[in-house]
């Protein structure tokens, strides 16, 4: 099978279900930044993590994976054949207990944290700031077109998890959190 089809060589794309639409558009951009997320989150990973973070960002790119399709499916879409995942409470639950299981390893923050520390903790960072803007991009979709509204409380509380999971690396590689000195 080829890779390239050619379906895409005049800036349109097709959603599941068929409709066509252009690579620009809201539905796509937003999708298209989950996809950039979930990249970051390989990049941490091949960084090399605790075996604990490793092995819940491994899920995290499968839901991810999962919300990139809920996305890319129109709410309205209706299909005998096949099942397509959304995004449920589910998933919120889960990434809420382990935010709440990671914070118990974690010192209370006293003070706003900058970015930093180890390389995978500094990626971890900036796949939370991508998360940040992957749901500022799902809110502007949701202006405009209907969908799954656990996409907005699940990336909300991943770019929480994120923020987490920089936190616990550092800690456990021997890094303290930088703390952000305002200046005068």
């Amino acid at each position: 099978m080829k890779i390239y089809t050619k379906t895409g060589d005049k800036g349109e794309t097709s959603l599941f279900g068929g409709k066509r639409v252009t690579k620009d558009s809201d539905r796509i951009e937003a999708y298209g930044t989950v996809d950039e997320l979930n990249s970051f989150l390989g990049l941490a990973i091949a960084e090399g993590l605790s075996k604990k973070t490793e092995s819940v960002l491994i899920k995290l790119q499968s839901d991810l994976f999962s919300l990139g399709s809920d996305l890319a499916t129109p709410l309205d879409y209706d299909s005998k054949k096949i099942s397509i995942p959304r995004i449920s409470q589910e998933e919120i639950s889960f990434y809420e207990n382990m935010i709440d299981d990671f914070s118990t390893q974690l010192d209370e923050i006293q003070f706003f944290i900058l970015p930093g520390g180890t390389k995978a903790a500094s990626i971890l960072h900036i796949a939370r700031t991508v998360c940040r803007r992957a749901e500022r991009e799902v809110v502007h979709l949701k202006h405009s077109e209907k969908i799954n509204q656990n996409i907005v409380i699940f990336l909300n509380r991943i770019s929480d998890f994120l923020f987490v999971l920089s936190r616990y690396e550092n800690k456990i590689s021997g890094n303290s959190d930088i703390s952000w000195n305002k200046s005068t």
